[in-house]
């Protein structure tokens, strides 16, 4: 991992943005996130979390997580942004997918762009992997960190809350 610095960092700062201004649009009711997958420099895929399909139906937000049987191990209530903008940038840019660079952000309860925690879903860093994805752009109060995926696969296996 490395945490960037000058014009990278501004770079990067740009897509988190980006990232946040997708997340206005999600709808759950928890915690607003959105992604933006970039390649040389260009958007390929973006997305938000919500619940599957945007179905009011699936939605889950109001369930606590205790409520989940021990076996499951996602017991967020939603799709994840970083999952959708990833099945996305497949189903429209299948071919640029490979060795892009996923950026994530999160929302506070006001609307405002939230420092990320440490890597911890595993099912987003081995869907990340899975898909060809190269590096993992979060914010952190320390600054914009960028993981090899392998890393923050690895790193999402040894979280501990």
């Amino acid at each position: 991992m490395k945490i960037l610095h000058g014009a990278e960092e501004k770079e990067a700062m740009k897509f988190i943005d980006e990232a946040a201004r997708v997340a206005q649009n999600s709808k759950c009711d928890r915690k607003k996130c959105g992604s933006v997958i970039v390649k040389d420099g260009k958007i390929i895929g973006e997305a938000f979390n919500g619940p599957p399909g945007n179905l009011e139906s699936q939605r889950r937000c109001s369930y606590s997580k205790d409520s989940y049987h021990t076996k499951l191990t996602d017991k967020s209530c939603c799709i994840h942004a970083e999952e959708r903008a990833i099945m996305l940038t497949l189903r429209t840019n299948p071919e640029k997918i490979i060795g892009s660079r996923l950026y994530f952000a999160r929302l506070d309860e006001h609307g405002k762009k939230e420092p990320a925690g440490k890597p911890w879903c595993t099912l987003c860093s081995k869907m990340s992997l899975e898909a060809g994805i190269k590096e993992f752009v979060l914010w952190h109060k320390e600054g914009i960190t960028v993981y090899d995926t392998e890393e923050y696969n690895t790193l999402s296996f040894q979280y501990k809350e």
